[in-house]
């Protein structure tokens, strides 16, 4: 086969999404050695392109060659730029996230990976110009594709029950923690430098990701003022960009409010060899999101060994199992309950530590990669 991939968002600083094209196509390459792949992006830096490639340790695979492509914006690449390469340069199978290009010849059998469809649910936390976009561009997406993947169960299950979709057309894999991730620097010496390098307290509550709406900080800020006063030497670190697009305002009211200004940290963005230290580093890790597609963070909690109170939904249950501790994500008196047993009972911290780190050994990539791979040379077969 000749298999295209859409590597755009490698390299862009994304969270969870930029992780899943990188570690997809990263364990691709360890494990084919006979199809051969185009990799699709729109950076067009010769310094930039060569690291890409050394990331993805592809600079002596034969079989994979990055495609620059020099475009406008999104909506260029998919309807003009992209369409216009491919019908030269035909693939066989095209898989890239949410919008598929289009105007491609039949032939080239189309792949979308949907991370979630948690902008159906709560269109509030959403520009309106985005909603538009999403709401316009995806249905027609899953039309058009000739497989729809979710990043879990729970993720095929919606987009099947919400777009009406046949379900055949719909499977999913499951993310993982990146083999980097794995094998970072966490010893005593890079945990002091961590440390200080982002200004961390001693103890500390940990949130990593977006600070968009669904994520449910505000609400989280509400659960920790309930209980700062007999969790005093805990302070609470938000890892996440306050100058992203779509960042919730009501995280800043949410501090004033409770006065929590002196207890609650914001260290940015954090670089990508520092984070396993991060987590380390941290208490318990909370995950108190109204709307999960998967939840890659739990995971990495899971991993070095930080217990776990996530909310309880669907798709982190699926992900935490019996490894992580669940509380309602809409009532303040349980999640800060469960907050401060989950900080000072012992017993419960070591239960959670064990059966968390065996639960992340179920999710690797290279069991993903194969997977995905099964997938795309099934829907090529069946085309042929």
């Amino acid at each position: 086969m000749r298999i295209g991939i859409d590597i755009r968002l490698i390299g862009k600083n994304r969270t969870g999404d930029e992780a899943v094209f990188f570690n997809l196509t990263k364990n691709l390459a360890k494990i084919d050695s006979e199809n051969e792949y185009l990799l699709f992006t729109d950076v067009t830096d010769e310094g930039k392109l060569s690291e890409i490639l050394k990331r993805l340790e592809i600079e002596d695979k034969r079989n994979f060659k990055i495609i620059s492509i020099e475009t406008k914006n999104r909506f260029s690449w998919n309807f003009l730029t992209l369409p216009a390469y491919l019908r030269k340069n035909p693939v066989d199978v095209y898989l890239t996230q949410y919008i598929v290009p289009f105007f491609v010849p039949k032939k080239i059998k189309i792949v979308t990976i949907i991370h979630d469809i948690s902008f159906n649910f709560f269109p509030q936390f959403i520009r309106k110009s985005d909603l538009l976009f999403l709401k316009t561009l995806i249905p027609l997406s899953i039309e058009k594709a000739d497989k729809v993947l979710g990043v879990s169960r729970f993720t095929r299950d919606e987009i099947v029950k919400f777009y009406k979709t046949e379900p055949e057309k719909v499977d999913f894999f499951h993310n993982a923690v990146s083999e980097d991730f794995k094998s970072q620097d966490v010893s005593e010496e890079k945990l002091r430098e961590v440390k200080k390098k982002y200004g961390l307290p001693e103890k500390f509550f940990l949130y990593v990701g977006t600070l968009q709406p669904r994520k449910n900080i505000p609400f989280l800020l509400e659960s920790y003022a309930q209980i700062k006063d007999k969790t005093a030497d805990t302070k609470l670190v938000l890892v996440g960009n306050r100058q992203a697009h779509n960042f919730d305002a009501r995280i800043d009211e949410a501090v004033r409010k409770h006065n929590l200004e002196e207890i609650v940290v914001f260290p940015g963005f954090i670089d990508e060899q520092d984070k396993a230290a991060v987590y380390k580093l941290a208490h318990v890790f909370v995950f108190p999101s109204l709307y999960e597609g998967f939840g890659i963070p739990v995971l990495e909690s899971f991993e070095m060994g930080t217990p776990v109170l996530a909310a309880d939904i669907p798709s982190l249950r699926e992900v935490g199992g019996d490894g992580a501790l669940f509380a309602d994500p809409e009532s303040i008196d349980k999640f800060s309950k469960a907050l401060y047993d989950i900080s000072i009972e012992e017993k419960l911290r070591s239960e959670l530590m064990s059966s968390g780190s065996r639960r992340a050994g179920l999710f690797s990539w290279m069991k993903t990669a194969e997977d995905v791979l099964g997938k795309l040379q099934c829907l090529a077969n069946k085309t042929k």
